[in-house]
């Protein structure tokens, strides 16, 4: 997942290609995301453990998408950290944040989950009380889907991503081949493709993006498929099987009707 930068400030390049008489570009500052926790207090575990997942880089989180219930009680974020390309290689950017407060105790406690792709993280969230209609991604944010093929299936992922468990995920933010690939495992023994590839690939000069999703018998087969993804080699991804459908087979066409036994005429 990529965010449009966003400045005040134009670079000395910028300043440069444009004329005197040219005005400057307006930029839009990415938006800062505030927790409403003034006056909240938690235990101390929560507290530390906000801090070390939240906290201590707040500046560097995005808001994508939120939403708050009328109530003040629950508040769910999908949050991009700009710091994570700094870090490990791979590491998902994107974190999941449920936010529960009691407004009596002035006491908050919440979970977090950083995962890969932004239907993911909505997934999560829906899968906690969050209502579907409401945790939409902000369109000035991030590139948008470049086709119908890429929102039917993130609209399907954030609707039953709780079928999948994630196996492996690998995110490059290299902006000559930005793309992110993500292995998920079917919770249902039966389902057809057990393994699935979701690959996120971005166009970083028309500033769109694609999704697409492949189907694999076995983790191996999957992840040997996102390893020749990295490396450039990578073919193809092949069709998920559809699910087997059981059909009655078609009943045997009736004789004749059996002469009624007798003296005839």
């Amino acid at each position: 997942m990529a965010v449009r930068p966003g400045t005040t400030a134009l670079n000395p390049t910028e300043r440069i290609l444009l004329s005197t008489t040219e005005p400057a570009p307006v930029r839009k500052s990415l938006p800062v995301v505030d927790f409403d926790l003034d006056d909240f207090d938690a235990d101390e575990e929560v507290l530390l453990d906000f801090d070390r997942q939240v906290g201590i880089g707040r500046d560097m989180l995005t808001p994508l998408a939120e939403h708050h219930s009328t109530d003040g009680v629950h508040s769910y974020y999908v949050l991009f950290d700009g710091s994570v390309t700094w870090g490990v290689p791979g590491t998902p950017q994107l974190m999941a944040l449920h936010l529960q407060r009691d407004r009596d105790k002035r006491t908050f406690i919440f979970e977090g989950e950083w995962l890969p792709l932004p239907a993911m993280a909505q997934s999560w969230l829906i899968h906690r009380g969050c209502p579907p209609d409401a945790i939409g991604l902000s369109p000035e944010l991030g590139p948008p889907a470049a086709d119908e093929a890429t929102r039917a299936l993130e609209r399907r992922l954030a609707g039953d991503g709780d079928h999948y468990a994630m196996g492996y995920s690998y995110t490059r933010d290299d902006p000559d081949d930005m793309f992110t690939v993500v292995v998920l495992r079917a919770l249902d023994e039966r389902a057809p493709s057990p393994f699935r590839v979701l690959v996120e690939e971005v166009d970083t000069d028309a500033w769109t993006h694609t999704l697409r999703e492949g189907g694999f018998d076995t983790k191996d087969e999957a992840l040997r498929w996102c390893f020749n993804r990295l490396d450039g080699e990578a073919g193809p991804l092949p069709p998920v099987r559809p699910a087997a459908t059981t059909t009655r087979p078609a009943g045997l066409p009736k004789g004749p009707a059996a002469r009624p036994s007798g003296r005839s005429r």
